[in-house]
């Protein structure tokens, strides 16, 4: 196959070099965390670029995010795509493993999910000659040199979309700004979700980047298993019931304390505590004890019976249940210092947010959520307490009927420009070499 030569600075070329010595090190980490249960021991061999799933015929595009949350956000984008070209197929990659467990039961049809390889040149190589990509999409903020460089060198047009550049990130980058400078300049099209990320592409090297805002309010709705929400309807049926979300430690010690307010007002309501880590649960378990609560595990078969406070949904891909069961949410990582998680999918099931005071992963989602009254900070000494009363008055059916109808707005006004951003990506397959 022929080359196309690339033009880049030490930076990058000394990443580049070091990528064939790092390749035993890279099969020996799959190993470890296959034996660790950190990988599904059956799909390991993707990350080292194997595949036994067979390429679809004809013109394939690949989407590349990299957990769950960034990848089912990609979810509207690909069935426009879809839309103005049906005889495309989609290949959507991803490194994290939460996301493989849930994938197949949420992607559009003509679409296979793989894990991407490690970023060895062996590696990146075997997947690029298996899938033969005409398209290559990277999506948010997990962005492999490697993979990059390698794919433009075959000619491949390139894509960056849906960026988010923190000020943090900014100030990390700008480190090896001539590196990041040349990645950007290999992308036939950047486009940052916000006004700041598209201003600090600009200065680290993206030309010509463009806002196109984020794709995540844009997302279908998260599957539910409608026997699984009958029956668990069913079992809380008159109870005030609120999910604390993609919970981290300081988020469940914020909610654990605004329960115990809760209950002393409503002695019948209900936690559903899902944390972000399910295997955390030993941990979770031994603070709600100290708590004086009881609760229930999801994954052992436990039902939230009427004697539970809380029940811990200590699985994957049940998000989509426990938001539409609840009358409100708290979306996690917004306590400490993550920066806060996705709430389009809890707004998506017609369910108001509440949060901590870090959300700067999604600054202006959670602003316009604000505005129009559909997110709520609670921070402080007081939080807990806060928390507590927003529940305790709650008016359920009309907050819920308000909750839908401006939810439906902000999603319709996101939906509005994918057709042209899935048509300018479109057209890169007719511009490639």
């Amino acid at each position: 196959m022929k080359q196309r030569p690339l033009v880049l600075g030490w930076q990058l070329r000394s990443y580049l070099a070091l990528r064939p010595l790092l390749q035993p090190l890279m099969r020996r980490v799959v190993a470890k965390r296959v034996a660790k249960g950190k990988d599904d021991p059956a799909r390991s061999p993707e990350k080292l670029g194997q595949s036994s799933v067979p390429r679809p015929e004809g013109t394939l595009i690949w989407l590349h995010a990299v957990g769950l949350g960034e990848v089912l956000a990609l979810r509207p984008l690909l069935k426009e795509m879809a839309r103005q070209a049906p005889n495309v197929s989609f290949l959507v990659t991803s490194t994290a493993r939460s996301s493989g467990q849930v994938m197949g039961a949420n992607l559009p049809a003509n679409t296979i999910h793989q894990f991407l390889p490690l970023d060895g040149p062996r590696f990146v190589a075997a997947f690029l000659d298996h899938w033969q990509p005409d398209l290559s999409i990277w999506s948010e903020q997990d962005l492999w040199p490697g993979a990059i460089c390698d794919t433009a060198r075959r000619g491949i047009s390139l894509a960056y979309i849906n960026a988010r550049i923190t000020e943090a990130g900014h100030k990390s980058r700008a480190r090896f700004r001539s590196a990041f400078g040349d990645l950007m300049r290999l992308f036939d099209l950047v486009a940052g979700q916000d006004a700041d990320s598209v201003a600090r592409l600009r200065d680290l090297g993206a030309q010509a980047p463009r806002q196109m805002g984020s794709l995540k309010p844009a997302a279908d709705p998260l599957l539910v298993d409608a026997a699984a929400l009958n029956a668990v309807k069913a079992q809380t049926e008159g109870r005030t019931v609120w999910v604390a979300a993609s919970t981290h430690k300081e988020d469940e010690a914020l909610v654990i304390a605004a329960h115990q307010e809760l209950l002393r007002a409503e002695p019948t309501a209900l936690l559903i505590l899902a944390p972000r880590v399910p295997d955390r649960r030993a941990e979770i378990g031994d603070a709600l004890t100290d708590a004086g609560l009881s609760y229930a595990l999801r994954s052992t078969g436990a039902t939230p019976s009427a004697e539970v406070p809380v029940y811990m949904a200590d699985t994957f891909g049940e998000l989509g249940l426990w938001y539409r069961l609840a009358d409100i949410a708290f979306v996690g990582g917004s306590a400490g210092e993550v920066g806060g998680h996705n709430p389009w999918e809890a707004i998506g099931q017609g369910c108001a947010v509440l949060h901590g005071a870090n959300t700067s992963n999604f600054r202006q989602d959670y602003a316009d959520l604000a505005q129009v009254g559909l997110a709520t900070e609670c921070a402080g000494a007081g939080a807990a307490a806060h928390i507590a009363d927003v529940l305790a008055n709650l008016d359920k059916a009309g907050d819920a009927a308000q909750v839908q109808q401006k939810a439906e707005a902000l999603v319709a006004r996101a939906r509005e420009g994918l057709t042209p951003l899935a048509r300018d990506l479109l057209a890169l397959l007719r511009a490639a070499p």
